[in-house]
């Protein structure tokens, strides 16, 4: 049985996303389950080599060579996107121009996607504050795919052993969360969740939905009754089409570890609401994945970790999860 193409994107140069990915491409276990094809530049990848001890790519293909060979690629390779100034910048250093071919490669895995050449897309961390220098506005990968692949509806989803969480509103400030939620939004997010874990897990998902208030509003005496007008029907709604779901839960008792057993997949008001449990108990294993979308994406759990990054501290597990589930999507 052939393995799935994946392409990675290499993230923004100046983080951890080439150190990562020049472990993933070392790795043995990875070539069992997936065909990872980094998007990226190959003479980075060979100074971040040589500044980390890793070793070099050993394939490297140019967009000729993918565009003739894209179907049978068999073994873990480049493709180089030549045109980044591989030597003209510092990394660890937050700037316009790693930001600007951060996204490129985001651009090239997407087309790649649609196009049918690769089964899915696992990328590595993109700087926000460096493609905000280079003029890119998106707040993040989960609404430059959503966008780039015209979806629907999408979320953003966080799988890991200890517990997967989705995330009905992601990169905006709190006093933005209650009016970007509506009942149909979180309706979306559940069924999203429940259609995914369905596919992953092979079996009918116990999910959880947290409230957005202490004490999960305590029957209206906290907050403006969102959970009794906003929340609460979204649940029933699911509910009816067959979805095993409670809540809305106390978020300060929902992700405790006898309540974890039981549940199999947590539906967040807020960034925040599902990252700080999460990166707790899965801070180097979690993998970030974006829903509804017509190719699998995943993604890393962490960001460009500018301050370690090229010293060779740089922990790829979280890149080979991210691999290793979106093989498993691509398959389901």
């Amino acid at each position: 049985m052939s393995k799935p193409i994946i392409a990675v994107t290499m993230g923004d140069p100046a983080g951890v996303g080439p150190e990562i990915c020049l472990q993933l491409l070392a790795n043995e276990e990875v070539r069992a389950f997936a065909t990872p094809v980094v998007f990226g530049d190959a003479r980075l990848l060979a100074r971040c080599a040589r500044q980390t001890g890793l070793p070099a790519p050993k394939r490297i293909l140019s967009e000729i060579d993918w565009a003739e060979k894209c179907g049978s690629i068999d073994e873990p390779c480049v493709l180089d996107l030549f045109g980044f100034d591989a030597e003209g910048f510092a990394p660890g250093t937050v700037s316009a121009k790693t930001g600007a071919a951060g996204y490129r490669y985001v651009e090239k895995s997407i087309e790649a996607a649609l196009a049918g050449q690769v089964a899915a897309v696992a990328t590595a961390p993109l700087n926000k504050e460096a493609l905000h220098a280079a003029g890119i506005t998106y707040p993040g990968h989960t609404e430059m795919f959503a966008e780039k692949m015209a979806a629907e509806r999408s979320c953003m989803t966080f799988f890991s052993a200890e517990m997967i969480c989705s995330l009905v509103t992601v990169h905006i400030g709190y006093q933005d969360v209650v009016p970007a939620l509506t009942t149909a939004r979180i309706l979306d997010v559940i069924e999203l969740t429940d259609e995914a874990v369905r596919r992953v897990r092979g079996k009918a998902p116990k999910i959880a939905v947290c409230g957005l208030n202490p004490h999960a509003g305590e029957h209206g005496l906290f907050g403006r009754g969102e959970e009794e007008a906003i929340i609460a029907p979204a649940i029933a709604a699911a509910r009816a089409k067959g979805i095993i779901i409670e809540g809305p839960l106390p978020p300060d008792t929902a992700f405790i570890a006898t309540k974890r057993r039981s549940v199999d997949a947590y539906i967040c008001m807020y960034h925040d609401q599902a990252l700080i449990p999460l990166k707790a108990l899965a801070f180097d294993t979690a993998v970030n994945t974006t829903l509804g979308l017509p190719v699998p994406r995943t993604s890393v759990d962490h960001g460009t970790a500018c301050d370690i990054a090229w010293q060779g501290k740089a922990n790829g597990g979280s890149l080979v999860e991210a691999v290793r589930l979106a093989a498993q999507m691509a398959a389901g």
